[in-house]
């Protein structure tokens, strides 16, 4: 099966969400250039890999829906986040996002902070990420802190 564009999952929405999704898409581009990119049909979203070694993980995504679109983070929970912009705490366990109604809402240099923090989380061992989410969440972990 060849795999779908994302203009093609796109068209599906009003224009004005296209051009947020694309403008998303292109801060993750900017942000992380080696991210790998593709539709994930079953969730309806664009999905973002971070190439770990030999491996993929998976770290970010845009989700358009017909009234807004998500930014969005899998390992949210472990991130910086020192402008208290994301969404999503209480209300899922770990993926935290960014939503915008309007193209003029999108703050590249923010989101690109925000993409750059998930793919560093992304690329933690998951020991590495629970202690993070144990740390002050403002405050960068010390090397004692480490184990």
């Amino acid at each position: 099966m060849d795999p779908i564009p994302p203009e093609a999952l796109l068209e599906d929405f009003p224009p004005p969400m296209q051009a947020i999704a694309q403008r998303l898409r292109n801060v993750v581009n900017e942000a992380i250039p080696d991210a790998v990119e593709r539709v994930r049909p079953g969730w309806r979203l664009i999905g973002y890999d971070l190439p770990v070694g030999r491996k993929r993980v998976y770290f970010a995504f845009v989700a358009p829906e017909d009234i807004h679109v998500h930014l969005g983070f899998e390992h949210g929970w472990a991130m910086r986040d020192p402008h208290r912009l994301l969404e999503g705490a209480g209300i899922t366990k770990r993926v935290r996002w960014l939503k915008f109604f309007d193209v003029d809402e999108v703050d590249p240099e923010r989101c690109i902070e925000l993409v750059r923090e998930a793919a560093r989380v992304a690329a933690m061992t998951r020991g590495e990420r629970e202690l993070r989410s144990l740390a002050d969440e403002d405050e960068p972990l010390e090397a004692a802190d480490r184990p």
